[in-house]
């Protein structure tokens, strides 16, 4: 693994702390899915970590909760943030499983983030910051997403567990 130097206005992943940091961001969030704009945002949280792109997390009033379902036995825990809960997007008959999750209870250090919802951009139609579409982060485990203003490596892929 060799670290990408970032250039003028571009952020490197691996200048992001462990553990991990949470910052407001006020740009423009948008996703969409079957012809639907699911949430959009100018009031998200980022979570930055080492070696990881941009988690970014949505009020839940800015989010189409009317197309979520919570999975009730589907549960992950992150040692940072506490237990996290997940959502099945049901849209015109689909249901894309696990497209989101939120953490009701987080700990204390991320209650800024209690219930708010983050979304796989894998799983999304699109996902947009501004007007820049993102790239998922490979691999689907940590759902971070990937800007033009965003640098790696990044963990995720084949063959990056072990970094």
């Amino acid at each position: 693994m060799k670290r990408i130097e970032p250039k003028p206005g571009q952020e490197s992943v691996w200048d992001y702390p462990r553990p991990p940091r949470l910052e407001p961001v006020s740009k423009h969030l948008r996703i969409e899915h079957g012809g639907e704009t699911i949430a959009q945002t100018n009031q998200a949280f980022r979570v930055l970590e080492t070696s990881h792109p941009p988690v970014y997390y949505f009020p839940p009033d800015d989010v189409r909760l009317d197309l979520l379902a919570v999975v009730p036995a589907a549960s992950s825990f992150c040692e940072w943030k506490g237990r996290a809960k997940y959502y099945d997007l049901l849209l015109a008959g689909r249901r894309v499983s696990r497209a989101a999750w939120f953490y009701p209870e987080p700990t204390s250090r991320f209650l800024s983030i209690a219930s708010f919802v983050s979304f796989y951009p894998s799983k999304m139609d699109a996902c947009f910051v501004g007007d820049e579409r993102v790239v998922s982060q490979p691999g689907d485990f940590y759902g971070g997403w990937i800007t033009s203003d965003i640098v790696g490596p990044f963990k995720g892929g084949e063959g990056t567990w072990g970094w």
